[in-house]
């Protein structure tokens, strides 16, 4: 049995185990301790803190940021665009640290500033990292556009897009990846760059391109840009040309007929330098050459129809087929008519038939007829005009050397100014004849092969040199005349009949005459005798020396002289 003594030291003296339990608990305070006191220095004025939302009242949100006590914030920093609420109780928080303790003894806290520099800081990383960064365009401001980035920044003209943009207002409302190129936090100046990442895009698309590009493959593209000798195709961070040329196997005034910037078309690579990175792209290579069997589809002589595309000076495109084009000559447009341009005949548009007349096909040439469609009217013209034929006509058309009749449309007949008159000296046909007039002739000579036809009007009436002249006409006869015109050798007159002779100047006077309108002038009219006359070679030789030797030389000087010389006689006789 313990003694008493042994059982009261045991009843006054604690356990081990209460000891060790004591010492736990000891070191657990401690602990509790340290964590407080560590989180009190944690906590900074100034600095981002995470914190648990505790409760959600009217107007405020209580934060509790693991503080001796909790901060609020209004209600209004944590709602979105249409004032709904954005956290509910439970949700951790980033909030701003503004002041440890207010005059309540409140954590002064703001979810707004929080945001704020949780923006600057992403903005900074992505700044300083070449990070991408989403922005909605607000609106145009001088020289660019305003970007919502969580803050505002400043989007450049020059750095919207690889091209300039036209249209900058249809960009409002959009959004789209950039890149900060420019940073300034203490003034608030961020400056964007959207195309700066699409080049780098470019460029990585561009090496993807050039590595599968090669000759004759075919590759889909988008048209970027037309001008007038071609359109550049958009490849893929590459460009190429697609020569006017290369678009049609036809005719292509301008590439705005085939395609539209923006649209996306077939084409097959030409040809391709990669070290200068140039490629020619072709577009009616996607299809056979219709050249290759075109003597086959448009024999020779063949008819055919087609579709004016063209007119030049001298002729007219005709489409015969898509990529085959044919020229009809404005000689081959019409057997009778004279085809001054040949909008006289057709118009861009107009369906013809026309007759294969000739085909290159090295040279991608054929020429075509369209008055090869009907009858040729002077293939019967020498039975419809047999030489020595009256013909009646119209004086359609006056020239130096002759005057043009049309017997029918198309058939002319050329009346030369040697067949006008059997009698006068016709230096022109507008002394005989006018445009309009109706007349009679005679043909004289019809030639098929060169369309030509000859016609006489003199040869429409009795020839005086054989029918009146030998008869009423004799040599030494006196006979009256009038001065018609004047050479430097004489002076032609015209008798009674119309016959012409002439008054040589060696037979106006004994004397020495130097010019004949010293003696005679236009319009006279005078006694001459006959001193020579040869029907046959239609020559009649006059003389006023003669006739005047005949009557007494006074007399005939007073009658004939001009005026300025009857009074010079006056003057001689008074004298």
């Amino acid at each position: 049995m313990m003694p008493e003594a042994e059982k009261l030291e045991e009843a006054v003296s604690p356990s081990t185990y209460d000891l060790d339990n004591e010492l736990g608990v000891q070191e657990h305070s401690q602990e509790m301790v340290d964590l407080y006191a560590q989180s009190l220095r944690e906590i900074v004025e100034g600095e981002i803190v995470r914190g648990t939302v505790l409760d959600i009242r009217n107007d405020t949100v209580l934060i509790d940021i693991g503080y001796k006590s909790e901060g609020t914030i209004p209600l209004k920093e944590f709602q979105g665009p249409s004032g709904e609420n954005t956290v509910k109780v439970g949700d951790t928080v980033d909030v701003y640290l503004e002041q440890k303790e207010d005059s309540d003894g409140l954590i002064v806290l703001s979810r707004e500033k929080a945001e704020k520099i949780k923006v600057w800081d992403d903005i900074r990383r992505a700044y300083e990292q070449g990070e991408v960064i989403n922005g909605m365009i607000l609106g145009r401001t001088k020289g660019g556009l305003m970007v919502d980035i969580g803050v505002r920044a400043f989007l450049p003209g020059s750095q919207v897009d690889l091209r300039p943009v036209r249209d900058l207002d249809k960009l409002i409302g959009k959004t789209f990846p950039m890149k900060v190129i420019k940073l300034n936090q203490r003034r608030g100046n961020i400056v964007l760059s959207r195309r700066e990442l699409l080049e780098e895009e470019r460029r990585a698309l561009k090496d993807t391109t050039l590595q599968s590009l090669e000759e004759g493959k075919v590759i889909r593209g988008k048209v970027k840009n037309i001008t007038e000798y071609g359109a550049f195709i958009d490849l893929g961070g590459l460009d190429g040309l697609l020569h006017i040329t290369d678009m049609s196997w036809g005719r292509v005034s301008h590439p705005s007929e085939l395609f539209a910037v923006g649209d996306e078309v077939e084409v097959v690579v030409l040809k391709f330098d990669r070290a200068a990175e140039r490629v020619s792209l072709g577009y009616k290579q996607r299809s056979k050459d219709p050249w290759e069997d075109v003597d086959q589809r448009f024999p020779v002589g063949s008819r055919v129809r087609g579709k004016v595309v063209s007119l030049t000076d001298y002729g007219a495109f005709v489409e015969l087929a898509e990529g085959i084009e044919g020229l009809v000559h404005i000689s081959e447009m019409s057997w009778t008519q004279r085809v001054k341009h040949p909008s006289k005949v057709v118009s861009v548009g107009d369906p013809v038939e026309v007759v294969i007349l000739d085909v290159d096909k090295a040279n991608k040439r054929i020429s075509l007829g369209m008055r090869q469609t009907e009858p040729n009217p002077w293939l019967s013209v020498e039975e419809r005009y047999p030489v020595g034929t009256r013909v009646e006509g119209t004086i359609r058309n006056l020239t130096d050397f002759g005057a043009f009749v049309e017997l029918e449309e198309g058939i002319d007949g050329l009346i030369h100014v040697s067949d006008m008159s059997w009698t006068k000296r016709v230096r022109h046909p507008s002394e005989v004849l006018k445009r309009g007039d109706k007349v009679e002739a005679v043909v004289l000579h019809v030639d098929k092969s060169n369309r030509r036809i000859s016609l006489g009007l003199k040869q429409s009436q009795p020839d005086p040199w054989q029918s009146i002249v030998p008869d009423k006409y004799r040599v030494g006869m006196d006979v009256k005349a009038k001065v018609v015109r004047l050479t430097d050798f004489g002076a032609f007159v015209e008798l009674e009949d119309g016959v012409e002779g002439l008054l040589h100047i060696s037979e106006l006077s004994h004397e020495r005459v130097a010019k004949p309108e010293d003696v005679v002038s236009v319009g006279s009219e005078l006694t001459l005798k006959i001193i020579k006359l040869d029907a046959d070679e239609r020559k009649l030789g006059l003389s006023l020396r003669a006739y005047v030797d005949g009557q007494g030389e006074r007399d005939s000087v007073t009658d004939s002289a001009p005026p300025l010389r009857r009074r010079q006689d006056q003057q001689d006789e008074e004298l």
